[in-house]
C-alpha cells in the first residue's frame, strides 16, 4: 500500500487538525464540521497531483489556450455518517465526481468486542473508476476493510485511494496486511496507538458525534 503522511510537513492542513482535536473548539459543531470539510479540500489537492490529465483547448474572450483537465473518471464514496463533511470536501475540488454512500458501524458485543456492519449502499458502477473512499477515523482498520468488500460488486475499479484524517499504526498495518498493494492511503495525521476499546489515541473522539450530534449506542 502507498501511504502518504500528509501532516509530516507544516502546512495550514495541521493547523485545522489541531482545531478539530480541541475540545474547546470542538464545542462549536458548526467549525467542526467546515474544518473536515478544509481537510478534504487539501487532501483533493495533494491527491490530485498524482492523477492523469489530458490537454484541451479553452476559447477566451481573446483566442484560445492549451489547458490540463482530469481524465480520471471519480468516484467519492464516503463511509456514513462521519464521513460526509469530508466528503464535501473532496466533492468541492472534485465537483464533476459521481457520488457513493455506505453505512458502516460498529456493532458492540461487549465494551472491547465489536464487529462492523455494512447495511445501506447507494453506489454508480466503479468498474474502470478512480474510488476515492472517505472515512475520517482509521482506528482498526475494519471499517475500510469490510466497506472495500461490500463494494466489490460494483464493479472492479482503476484505483482506490482511501483518505483519513487521523490514523492510527495499528490500523494502517491492517490495512496494508489486507488490501491490494496497490491501494493508496491518504492521511492527514498518524497518531500514538489504539485503546483497548479500539479508539484512537490521543484522536479527538467520535467525529460522527462531533460533526452531527450524539446517537444512541447499537
Amino acid at each position: 500500500m502507498h501511504i502518504h503522511h500528509l501532516g509530516e510537513k507544516n502546512s495550514v492542513l495541521n493547523h485545522f487538525i489541531a482545531e478539530i482535536r480541541d475540545i474547546n473548539v470542538q464545542k462549536d459543531r458548526m467549525r467542526f464540521r467546515k474544518n473536515m470539510e478544509r481537510i478534504g479540500e487539501i487532501m483533493s489537492y495533494e491527491l490530485s497531483k498524482t492523477l492523469n490529465y489530458e490537454s484541451r483547448n479553452v476559447s477566451t474572450p481573446l483566442g484560445e489556450k492549451a489547458s490540463s483537465f482530469i481524465s480520471n473518471d471519480i468516484v467519492i464514496c464516503s463511509i456514513l455518517r462521519a464521513g460526509l463533511s469530508l466528503h464535501h470536501g473532496l466533492l468541492n475540488y472534485f465537483d464533476g465526481s459521481d457520488n457513493c454512500f455506505i453505512s458502516a458501524y460498529r456493532h458492540h458485543h461487549s465494551e472491547t468486542e465489536f464487529e462492523i456492519v455494512v447495511e445501506y449502499l447507494a453506489s454508480p458502477s466503479l468498474e474502470g473508476k478512480t474510488v476515492l473512499l472517505a472515512d475520517p477515523m482509521l482506528a482498526t482498520g475494519q471499517s475500510f476493510l469490510s466497506v472495500y468488500d461490500a463494494l466489490k460488486p460494483m464493479g472492479k475499479p482503476k484505483e482506490v485511494h482511501l483518505l483519513s484524517t487521523i490514523a492510527a499504526p495499528e490500523g494502517i498495518a491492517y490495512l496494508e496486511k489486507n488490501l491490494p498493494k496497490d491501494t493508496h492511503l491518504w492521511v492527514a495525521a498518524i497518531d500514538e496507538r489504539l485503546n483497548n476499546k479500539g479508539y484512537i489515541i490521543p484522536g479527538l473522539g467520535d467525529a460522527g458525534d462531533l460533526a452531527y450530534g450524539t446517537k444512541l449506542q447499537n
